[in-house]
Formats: C-alpha cells, structure tokens, sequence
C-alpha cells in the first residue's frame, strides 16, 4: 500500500512541476513574507502546512496541535479554538533566517480539493448560513451591485446571497469587494511553483492520503487524522452531485468561465474538466 502512495505523489508532483514550468517564469523570484503567509509551522515533528480552506484544513489544525502537544486527542479541540486560538505559529512570523530555514529542512505539505466542490462548499458555509462577516461585508455588496430590484431588508442584511450571484461576482473584474482565501486559487494561497512542496494530498483520498503523511513524518501510531465534519455537522458534506446541483443554475458560459478562472488549479493539480 505504501508502495502505491509513493508513487501517487511522485506523479502529483511532477504534473505540478510541469505545469509550473510551462506557464510560470517566476520560478526563481524571491520568497517573501506575503508567500508563506498561510503556511502553518509545527517544529516538533518539522512540518508545514499550506492552509486551503475546505479541503480538511480545520482538521489538519488540530492534527498539527496534537502534534505539537497542545491537544492531546483531536477530539478535544473546538472549532474557535482551531481557528481563533492563534495556538500555531505561521511561516511569515519568523525573520528571513527563519522562513529560509524551516522551507529548507522541514517537510512541506498542502492538501486540495476539486476546484468546483470546494468553491460550492465554500459558498454553502458562508452565505446559506448566518454569518457576520461574510453577509454584511460581501454579501451586501455582492446583492446591491448583482440584484435588480433588491430589497431593503437584503441591502440592509445582505442574507440570501443566490450562487449565481455568487459567481457574478468572483467573474467580475471590478469586484465590488476583493478576494476571499475560501474561493482564491491554490497557486495564489501556496505558491506551488515557488515553493516545492514534498507532499501533494487530495480531499478525495484524504484517509490514505492523510494517514501516509502522518507514517511519513513518524507521527504517533494513536494519531489519524479525525473524520468528523467540522461545520454544519448535520448537513451532507458538498459531493459531486451536489456540486453539479449549483453549476445548473448557471449559464454555459458562466460554466465555462468559472472552469477558466480556477484552469490552473484544474491543471496544476491534474483534476480533470466537471
């Protein structure tokens, strides 16, 4: 089984390489604080994560607590306290000494998700639910600016995003509000062509995946990675079918520019065309 996993990620790191050199120049531009921003440093065991948010970053928090001693089971650590508690440090927190050195000798890993499911997931956990930031700030914008005839009761909460409006404004160039890291691209969250990652996980394979990382670093044999959906605990996670559900309320060609928006990441990291 090993064996196989090996092999699996010496591919998924090639395509990776091979879609940076074809389309990237910037190989040997300099790594600055604003590129390892979201990546999470854990120093006992010599690991870094790149965050992608929805594709099991909360988990992996509290993988790298455990790790760390901060937590001794992942099943006691709450979602505030992963993501509010400022318990793991992040790369762009050290000096240049720091960064260059943790990038040279501990083990770089990111994990991913098809492009189109992640950003449905995203879209469902940010505007089908009450939340007071993503409605007032992006969707009180994202409704005045896409919605013909608005409410005042929709400008003045901005609750109901619809996805097709949703989309409207992640395809717009003068987006009313900026970029979200929820729905931004992989290869602008972790810069994979100027960082070599060592290990490439996907959502799909995330058991296999996850558990082969943690044998790979000599993580604790008690330690797997939690399969416990974080948010929203009752509602089924967003599969494929679900995410073809919201792409039929687009146009084709609102489809298609979605597919070009996101091609990198379909490219990069060998997803093939929904």
């Amino acid at each position: 089984k090993w064996r196989s996993l090996y092999q699996i990620q010496g591919e998924r790191k090639r395509i990776m390489r091979e879609t940076c050199s074809k389309y990237k120049s910037n190989n040997r531009r300099i790594i600055t604080p604003y590129h390892v921003s979201r990546i999470f440093v854990e120093d006992k065991y010599r690991v870094l994560y790149c965050e992608v948010p929805k594709a099991g970053c909360s988990n992996w928090k509290r993988v790298l607590m455990v790790l760390n001693g901060l937590a001794s089971s992942t099943k006691d650590i709450q979602h505030n306290t992963v993501h509010y508690g400022n318990y793991l440090k992040r790369l762009d927190g050290f000096d240049h000494k720091g960064i260059y050195h943790r990038l040279n000798t501990y083990t770089k890993m990111l994990f991913i998700r098809e492009p189109f499911e992640k950003l449905v997931s995203a879209f469902r956990d940010k505007f089908e639910h009450p939340n007071n930031y993503y409605h007032p700030v992006f969707g009180k914008a994202i409704i005045s600016r896409y919605r013909v005839n608005a409410t005042k009761e929709a400008l003045r909460t901005g609750s109901g995003v619809k996805f097709k409006e949703f989309i409207q404004y992640l395809l717009d160039v003068h987006r009313p509000v900026g970029m979200d890291i929820h729905w931004d691209h992989v290869n602008r969250l972790c810069s994979p062509c100027l960082i070599d990652y060592d290990f490439v996980g996907k959502f799909e394979s995330m058991e296999d995946d996850a558990n082969f990382f943690l044998h790979l670093i000599g993580a604790p044999q008690n330690l797997t990675f939690p399969k416990f959906k974080d948010r929203h605990s009752n509602e089924e996670r967003t599969t494929t079918k679900i995410t073809q559900q919201y792409f039929a309320q687009l146009s084709p060609s609102q489809r298609q520019q979605s597919y070009d928006f996101y091609y990198m990441d379909y490219l990069m990291f060998n997803y093939s065309k929904p």
